[in-house]
């Protein structure tokens, strides 16, 4: 879910920027947000404490922890924002950066640990430690990985088309 800002002053200094769309609760689809009057139901009754309000609107932090897809801010919301009842993934992966550990030598499998669709997998590499492939058609997006890496390597991104409209 990135989203890239190029203003005429960046594009002529060569650079860019890339500013990442806010990720909405589960179910939630952009067009329908305009229902949305911010009342803080969703907020309220998330149990992992992961949905707050910005500028009015639902957004989850998934750095703060992950979404167990439980419903209880559809079961709550009192307008029509959430289209499905039970969503049981994002819209969006997973990615890995370069900056994670064991692209730099260092043995790191926390994110395959907590991933509770085993999304996550370790290919072995020879004279190294084994290194972080994403199974984006098992992953969910549910952010149990963002959390948990120590180095912050894991973000938000957007699924890959085939995935998207499988």
């Amino acid at each position: 879910m990135e989203q890239q800002s190029l203003s005429r002053r960046n594009f002529l200094r060569a650079g860019w920027r890339a500013e990442t769309a806010p990720v909405r609760p589960p179910g939630v689809r952009e067009q329908a947000l305009s229902a949305c009057t911010g009342c803080g139901e969703c907020v309220r009754h998330c149990p992992a404490g992961i949905v707050s309000l910005a500028d009015g609107l639902a957004v989850v932090n998934l750095a703060a922890g992950e979404c167990t897809f439980c419903g209880a801010c559809a079961e709550n919301c009192p307008e029509p924002v959430f289209t499905e009842e039970r969503a049981g993934r994002f819209d969006h992966v997973i990615a890995i950066a370069a900056s994670c550990l064991p692209f730099h030598g260092i043995d790191c499998q926390a994110c395959r640990d907590a991933c509770p669709t085993g999304a996550i997998r370790f290919r072995p590499r020879r004279g190294g430690p084994f290194v972080p492939e994403l199974a984006a058609a098992s992953c969910t997006g549910c952010g149990a990985c963002i959390a948990i890496c120590p180095v912050g390597a894991t973000a938000v991104a957007s699924r890959p088309v085939e995935v998207v409209y499988a």
